[in-house]
């Protein structure tokens, strides 16, 4: 019996070593399960927050344009569809103008000076180069001295012309330059010889009493001064433009004595040409 109870102490103290230790295990593996756990949300947060973060970024390449090769592209393309590099339209150019003509040469003592009118339209190849067809009227008076040596009262000249005409810009981005011109096409002149007749009710006419024509292959060339209306129409293509060309024409010769000759002029037109 005493040994019995003089051994309980010790067995006493084992048990309570082996529950120490067994609680002390307990309470390591619950913290280690804490952690495990704290640590868990933070993971489940950060995929939450990366995944939120992933959808944003999703979003806003959405909401971004598109990249400038691609914006370039688009533009090229609506650019393309009716723009002037892939448009025909954007390629024709036009013109018209009014001026007045000074005679030259041989044909100074049977025309004097006069007016001039001219339309035209064509193509342009390039900025530096394009094509018109162009279509002038001049009319120009007949000297008194010519008039009376046929015996009438007045007279006139006048010129219809279709040519093609090239023109040759070679500065062509700047505001105002020059540029060279010249044609060549069918000419039809009439020297037309008027007396006034009495009566009627505008008083005294002319009647024209004698008509002499020609049709003739003739040529032009010159040059003129441009500026830039690219404020008022915006695309830069309207200029106001000035130029002076010599005009010749084979007519029959003087000699003949029917007031035609071999035709000499300087036309000087003012106008606009888009």
């Amino acid at each position: 019996m005493s040994s019995a109870r003089s051994m309980s102490p010790r067995r006493y103290a084992s048990i309570l070593s082996v529950a120490v230790v067994l609680a002390v295990g307990t309470a390591s593996a619950q913290t280690a399960r804490s952690h495990d756990s704290s640590a868990s949300p933070s993971i489940t947060e950060s995929s939450s927050n990366s995944a939120s973060l992933v959808a944003d970024n999703a979003l806003d390449s959405d909401a971004l344009p598109a990249a400038p090769g691609g914006a370039a592209s688009g533009a090229g393309q609506e650019h393309g569809g009716y723009s002037s590099a892939h448009s025909i339209f954007s390629h024709l150019t036009y013109e018209a103008g009014a001026g007045f003509n000074a005679p030259i040469g041989n044909d100074t003592p049977y025309i004097t000076w006069g007016g001039n009118f001219t339309v035209g339209g064509g193509y342009r190849f390039s900025d530096r180069l394009s094509a018109l067809l162009e279509y002038q009227f001049i009319d120009d008076k007949l000297p008194g001295s010519f008039i009376a040596a046929e015996g009438t009262d007045s007279g006139n000249s006048h010129i219809n012309s279709i040519v093609g005409s090239p023109v040759f810009t070679p500065f062509p981005k700047r505001s105002t330059g020059v540029y060279a011109v010249g044609g060549y096409g069918y000419y039809h002149k009439s020297t037309n010889f008027s007396d006034y007749e009495c009566c009627s009710y505008y008083g005294y006419v002319a009647v024209t009493v004698g008509s002499i024509t020609s049709n003739q292959w003739g040529a032009n060339g010159g040059l003129g001064i441009y500026h830039r209306l690219g404020g008022i129409y915006g695309d830069g293509k309207a200029k106001l433009f000035a130029e002076a060309r010599y005009t010749f024409l084979h007519t029959p010769s003087i000699s003949q004595t029917n007031g035609l000759g071999t035709t000499e002029l300087i036309p000087v037109t003012l106008g606009v040409r888009f």
